[in-house]
């Protein structure tokens, strides 16, 4: 645990694709749930497409775990649903989803070694 009582971000991993996925939207700006679904089908090329259950059960996890944060900003009236909830990333997320990167990345180097992917043929 953290001195704030958070835990490590460490203690947080691995996480699921889903919400590695969530914090890496957040990472460019605040969103509402519909349009961290669009952003991840579209970035995983429709791999990953999470119905509603999926999207809102994580995203509810995310907020019991401070990962994330509800936003009180709100775009133009014009341009918003007042039923819509904004979302951002907290510095536990920033942290933690840079913990869950150095993991995947080490991953990786192990994967090249052991397989000699990314060797000239």
């Amino acid at each position: 645990m953290t001195p704030a009582g958070q835990p490590a971000p460490e203690d947080l991993l691995p996480l699921t694709p889903l919400v590695f996925h969530i914090l890496l939207c957040l990472g460019d700006g605040e969103r509402h749930g519909y349009a961290l679904k669009r952003e991840i089908a579209r970035r995983t090329e429709g791999h990953l497409n999470p119905g509603a259950g999926s999207l809102y059960g994580a995203i509810q996890k995310m907020l019991d775990q401070n990962l994330i944060e509800e936003s009180g900003e709100r775009p133009d009236a014009h341009l918003d649903d007042e039923r819509r909830r904004y979302y951002r990333l907290s510095d536990l997320g920033r942290a933690v989803a840079q913990a869950e990167a150095a993991r995947m990345r080490a991953l990786v180097e192990l994967s090249e070694t052991r397989f000699g992917l990314g060797e000239p043929a």
